[in-house]
């Protein structure tokens, strides 16, 4: 069914740096101008310039990709008239299917709107990730059609929600008596973290010592924990 306006939805996420690739040849061999052609209609190419490697360029993200436990999820949601007329009654509803609840994200509580030809209405939409696992999320347009009738149409976009630390304990009974516990904090991200905080919180029954510390409360690992993917680092409490 073809629909009067065109629903588009882009994650906001930093761009990525991308160095365009230069294949080409001489017209006279055998695959001719097709690489040449194919120079052309690419978006890192430079206009008249097309076998230039002119270093690397800022690419907005071309797909939804994973998204980390506690990050906040933003995406830019825009319906555009394609169309040669006014369309009426035009709305956008968006929201975010989890394992557990559905969650809905539009801020826009607006009557609808009419859309004249190439005007587009759009929504930035912001949400702070608290579950793991598949997320969906579902984007709704509603409109007048040209029978006077109300059409709509859905589309669905699904992403995964991943843990970025792996945490693992292990307890050691002192003859003391007192009990220390070691936890190792592993980066599982795909990109450097930096841990700007690790704290032990305990019941009121326990006093928690940290020895992650040298003199006047300086870290052992410095002024920044950085961690590169797949790194981890241990810290160590007495209780």
């Amino acid at each position: 069914v073809e629909h009067l306006v065109a629903l588009k939805v882009m994650r906001l996420t930093k761009p990525a740096l991308i160095s365009p690739k230069i294949v080409t040849c001489d017209f006279k061999d055998l695959p001719g101008n097709i690489l040449n052609n194919y120079l052309k209609d690419d978006a890192t190419a430079v206009v008249q310039m097309e076998t230039l490697a002119a270093g690397q360029f800022l690419l907005l993200p071309q797909s939804f990709g994973n998204i980390y436990l506690g990050e906040t999820f933003s995406c830019y949601v825009c319906v555009h008239n394609e169309t040669n007329q006014p369309v009426q009654s035009v709305s956008i509803k968006a929201d975010l299917q989890t394992n557990l609840q559905r969650i809905p994200l539009t801020t826009q509580n607006k009557a609808p709107i009419m859309l004249d030809v190439d005007e587009t209405l759009s929504d930035v939409i912001h949400h702070e990730v608290k579950d793991l696992g598949t997320h969906i999320l579902v984007c709704e347009v509603t409109y007048m059609s040209n029978y006077n009738t109300l059409a709509s149409f859905r589309k669905f976009f699904k992403f995964e929600v991943l843990k970025p630390l792996d945490v693992k304990t292990k307890f050691c009974n002192a003859e003391s008596d007192d009990v220390f516990l070691e936890a190792q904090v592993q980066n599982t991200t795909s990109g450097p973290i930096i841990l700007e905080q690790v704290a032990l919180e305990s019941s009121h029954q326990f006093t928690v010592k940290s020895l992650n510390e040298i003199n006047d409360g300086v870290s052992v690992f410095g002024d920044i924990t950085l961690l590169q993917p797949q790194e981890s680092c241990q810290y160590l409490y007495c209780l």
